[in-house]
């Protein structure tokens, strides 16, 4: 291979440099892997009434599916970005999409519920993995000037990918290409993953840490058992009629996240390296996110989750037309984003106001469902999604930027890692806690009307939480940067005119 340093310092000064292409070529890759994650994140959520119908399993698989993958996510995401710099992102890139390539494998062959689980926890482990190795390496092959033009590819790729996902997904279910049916939607990681580490193999740039940080193993027991602690009996409660076990765990969670920080102020205090730096929860911003991260990312998976449910088992939709309901809502974050773009300057007011848009399109949801009823349609549905998807667009858009801008530079690095962590565990709580909600309100023999009772409780729920997200963001600071509050007065000052 010719992708290393010292080749790129003998390349011939006289032309456009070869290695120019590989980091357009590397990123491609890079992209490639956060597609088949959000892609295998989705994915489920639409197959799920398909594959329980074929290999069986409770309501509590449904969620399980998509749990079990952001639980492992959210384990494996507090050390995969430190392997990388331990052992080299490369390295660790090409074996996070080998295992994640295997566990989809795996997903495809099932033939129970609780190995279809298991494959899942594969996918999430090897996921976290290769991750977060994409960041690392564009920012050692991109020079300065370029870096922006290689982030502004994350926006589309994503958008398109969220637009496409559930299409996709109802698509391959209802082909039932070779007799597949529900497989193809892991079988087609096959060709994809390996695509993904061909081109590593031949484009990625081997790159590692001058200094890396050792790993917190214990440290990743502890979190990671406090967390299962929490989401397990959500899910399994409700099916065991919420025995006084279930209320230990969520108890002992408690108190295990409390010990989780007590272990990492020590272990910084004697000269260790901590998961997460403890001077970051002495920071209103990061603390502050953190609790904003955690509200809204459940409220919106447990949403998703629902909402899937609803289409195809409570209104009888296949999987391909659950797929294109679902599209409003992926059009409206796009447009979001692109009018967070337009109105960045305002800061945390654009995310307040991201939270009471995405508020009123729930609300919009409830209402069409109340108007129209169970023979509801994905055309009466779209208006208010599309509006959902545009509160989501706004408050998603400047959320990172925000909380990280009120940490130190040093801090910058754990932080990063702590709020994509809380992503997941949000996502793996609120699918736990809103498909708990949901089923339970079903009650023992579903009907039509018992559907439409739980969606709409579900739906007020998810506004309840969409407004607690309002409040608790009040946490962080005003602006992303100095110069985004003194771009924001003379605008603010035109409009009081």
């Amino acid at each position: 291979m010719t992708t290393s340093d010292e080749a790129v310092a003998s390349a011939p000064p006289t032309h456009e440099p070869a290695p120019y292409r590989w980091r357009w070529a590397a990123l491609f890759v890079i992209l490639a892997a956060e597609v088949m994650d959000l892609l295998d994140a989705m994915v489920t959520n639409i197959a799920g009434p398909t594959i329980r119908a074929e290999i069986g399993g409770s309501e509590s698989t449904l969620q399980w599916l998509g749990a079990a993958y952001t639980l492992a996510m959210t384990t494996g995401l507090l050390t995969g970005g430190r392997l990388g710099d331990i052992f080299g992102r490369k390295r660790m890139f090409v074996i996070g999409a080998g295992g994640f390539v295997l566990g989809s494998l795996l997903c495809a062959v099932a033939q129970s519920p609780e190995t279809l689980i298991s494959a899942r926890v594969v996918q999430g482990l090897f996921g976290a993995v290769m991750l977060p190795q994409g960041l690392g390496m564009i920012k050692e092959m991109f020079p300065p000037k370029e870096m922006q033009s290689a982030f502004v590819l994350f926006g589309p790729v994503m958008g398109l990918a969220s637009v496409g996902g559930p299409i996709l997904a109802g698509w391959l279910v209802d082909a039932d290409f070779f007799g597949t049916g529900w497989r193809m939607i892991f079988l087609i990681n096959l060709p994809l993953g390996l695509a993904a580490l061909a081109g590593a193999l031949r484009f990625l740039p081997e790159s590692r840490s001058p200094h890396p940080l050792r790993l917190d193993v214990p440290g990743v027991v502890i979190a990671s058992l406090a967390a299962v602690l929490i989401v397990f009996p959500l899910v399994q409660g409700r099916e065991n009629d919420w025995p006084v076990w279930s209320f230990v765990m969520i108890g002992a969670s408690v108190v295990i996240f409390a010990f989780f920080g007590w272990f990492e102020s020590r272990k910084s205090r004697a000269g260790g390296d901590p998961l997460v730096v403890p001077s970051l929860f002495r920071k209103r911003a990061f603390t502050g996110g953190l609790l904003t991260g955690i509200v809204f990312f459940s409220g919106m998976a447990g949403f998703m989750l629902v909402f899937n449910l609803y289409t195809q088992i409570g209104l009888g939709y296949s999987p391909i037309k659950a797929g294109l309901a679902g599209v409003p809502w992926s059009i409206g974050m796009i447009l979001g984003m692109g009018i967070m773009q337009a109105v960045k300057r305002f800061g945390r007011k654009v995310l307040h106001g991201g939270a009471l848009v995405m508020a009123l399109g729930a609300a919009g949801v409830y209402l069409t469902i109340d108007l129209v009823g169970i023979g509801v349609t994905p055309w009466q549905l779209a208006p208010a999604l599309i509006v959902t998807g545009i509160g989501m667009g706004l408050l998603m858009g400047p959320f990172f930027d925000i909380v990280l801008s009120g940490v130190e530079q040093h801090e910058t690095g754990s932080a990063s890692g702590a709020l994509t962590a809380v992503q997941q565990l949000g996502n793996a709580f609120g699918v736990a806690l809103l498909g708990t909600v949901f089923f339970d309100l079903l009650g023992p023999v579903p009907t039509g009307t018992s559907f439409d009772h739980a969606m709409k409780v579900t739906l007020w729920v998810v506004v309840g939480m969409l407004l607690l997200t309002f409040v608790v963001a009040f946490l962080l600071p005003k602006y992303a940067r100095e110069e985004d509050a003194l771009e924001a007065e003379p605008a603010k000052e035109a409009l009081s005119a």
